[in-house]
């Protein structure tokens, strides 16, 4: 072999194996190795209040889907009062029926099941005990047989805080909470809130009302920039809620300062009876 030829072919060589080893990278990155599937049989339910909600935790549904995870969706309210600054949508059945689309192209994107109720926004806050009271009621109750029948082996919701101190996101969570809390489930199903650091915050009454403390949010869930881009994708489907001008860019380097980790809260079930409360 002459001298020549035998440099070409270690050229060909060496950038043969750069591209193996950079085509290997991406297929992790977006988790499209085969056998890289290793959710595959579980299920994860989140359940927000409003269309659009999802997109806090967008990225890891999408991360769970590309496991292998079946991922329900569950949005109680219809986005009727869903106005904003951004367009001239004016609130009432118009607005719904183009949530609801929207919502469905969200859910699409994350390849997620999407369930999708029909409650107000607002829940009927406005109408006082006799409107809100059977209409909270209602809510519950058909939460539980959404998951009764389902099953799923993770339930994600707002905690507390709703995220953004919301009527309805808290309201929402408050219920999903309450039918976990009802019944002893046959099949272990574990419950998560969604929280946002106290430590990222830097307004001092925010941090109080949305913030909580790292050391409660122990679930540090990762995910790709394949994800983060999926996550994107799905949340220009809710273009009625969204600045127009915001780009793919913008989006992703706002959630890059969150070093791509969603923080959850698991619920913790007591291991043992007590009589005292300073135990």
């Amino acid at each position: 072999m002459n001298n020549k030829k035998g440099a070409f072919l270690i050229f060909i060589g060496h950038h043969s194996l750069i591209l193996i080893f950079l085509t290997t990278l991406l297929l992790f990155e977006t988790g499209e190795l085969q056998g890289q599937k290793p959710f595959e049989g579980k299920s994860v339910m989140a359940v927000f209040a409003h269309p659009d909600d999802e997109s806090t935790i967008a990225p890891i549904l999408a991360r769970y889907t590309r496991e292998g995870a079946k991922v329900y969706l569950v949005i109680v309210t219809d986005g009727r009062y869903g106005t904003n600054d951004f367009h001239d949508h004016i609130a009432g059945e118009t607005l719904v029926v183009t949530r609801k689309e929207e919502m469905k192209c969200a859910a699409n994107q994350l390849g997620a099941e999407l369930i999708h109720l029909d409650y107000h926004d607002q829940l009927k806050a406005d109408e006082g005990y006799d409107g809100h009271v059977p209409y909270a009621r209602a809510i519950i109750l058909e939460l539980k047989d959404i998951i009764q029948r389902i099953r799923p082996d993770v339930l994600i919701t707002w905690g507390p805080d709703g995220g953004s101190t919301h009527m309805d996101h808290r309201l929402v969570g408050a219920s999903v909470t309450q039918v976990y809390l009802s019944s002893e489930w046959q099949k272990p199903m574990y419950l998560f809130f969604y929280g946002t650091p106290t430590e990222s915050i830097d307004d001092a009454d925010t941090k109080t009302l949305r913030g909580q403390h790292k050391k409660y949010l122990r679930t540090k869930i990762s995910y790709s920039v394949a994800d983060l881009r999926t996550a994107f994708d799905s949340y220009k489907c809710h273009y009625s809620q969204i600045d127009p001008n915001l780009t793919k860019e913008e989006f992703m380097n706002r959630r890059n300062k969150n070093e791509r980790i969603i923080y959850l809260r698991k619920f913790e079930a007591p291991s043992k009876d007590a009589d005292s409360v300073f135990e």
